[in-house]
């Protein structure tokens, strides 16, 4: 299993011989409704497009999952999974092969990896975006990521993950409170899911941002900090932080039994 860190939100998998394009954010900057002076995101230099992807997965419909101009440059015949938000994305671009999963239900890339949908992080009052479980059919090995550190408790009843992509600090906004949720709820996590390996997400990566929402966004806690509160809650759980560009090959303990 190989993880390539791509800033942000953004990963390649590389796993049961398939190359899984999560969430990606490649070129151009980064904004939301394109309001440039509330909030900005951009990166010295793009990311060039990886070759020979077998499915680009989404997790969300908002700009920094489901972002229009990297998937305005990649190829439109690449199969897509996508919570009903992100369809709607991709859709609209003309995308030809789009399967929608809502919360429980599965899909099997190429009869090699099986990707599942659980409840995610809520956007507004009525939508409630995806998280996945990815699992290699072959050997049982299992992935599960959601981006803002909201996690249903239904994954308890498919634990052991081996690894887990999930923040693992807060990010906080004045009066709203934590809007990107580690620290307390990823340890709650690893003590669901018993993980080998988790890696951050949501705010790492060679990415700079500016806009007036900048001025108000703090962030709590720290990598080693998490890592001293596996410590302490005796969980062995590795924590590896990937940075730019890594291309991470996890060495992980095979399981005898399926999720």
């Amino acid at each position: 299993m190989l993880l390539t860190y791509l800033d942000s939100n953004s990963w390649l998998i590389e796993i049961g011989g398939q190359r899984i394009l999560l969430d990606p954010w490649l070129v151009d900057t980064l904004t939301f409704a394109n309001q440039d002076w509330f909030f900005k995101g951009y990166r010295t230099q793009d990311h060039p497009i990886p070759e020979n992807i077998d499915l680009i997965l989404l997790s969300q419909g908002l700009e920094d999952h489901a972002h229009p101009p990297t998937l305005k440059q990649l190829d439109h015949n690449i199969p897509v999974v996508a919570s009903p938000n992100a369809a709607k994305v991709v859709q609209q671009l003309g995308y030809t092969q789009i399967t929608v999963l809502t919360h429980g239900e599965t899909f099997t890339l190429n009869t090699s990896v099986e990707i599942k949908a659980f409840p995610g992080s809520p956007i507004g009052p009525t939508l409630v975006e995806n998280g996945y479980l990815l699992k290699e059919l072959a050997s049982n090995l299992t992935i599960y990521y959601e981006p803002h550190g909201y996690h249903s408790p239904s994954l308890k009843a498919v634990a052991p993950i081996d690894v887990v992509i999930t923040p693992l600090v807060d990010l906080t906004l004045p009066i709203v409170g934590s809007f990107i949720r580690g620290g307390k709820n990823a340890l709650e996590l690893a003590q669901w899911l018993q993980p080998q390996v988790m890696l951050p997400t949501a705010a790492g990566g060679d990415v700079k941002f500016t806009g007036f929402l900048t001025k108000f966004l703090q962030t709590k806690g720290n990598i080693e900090e998490f890592r001293s509160l596996l410590a302490k809650n005796n969980l062995s759980t590795q924590v590896i932080e990937a940075k730019s560009g890594d291309r991470i090959e996890l060495q992980l303990q095979k399981k005898g039994v399926g999720v």
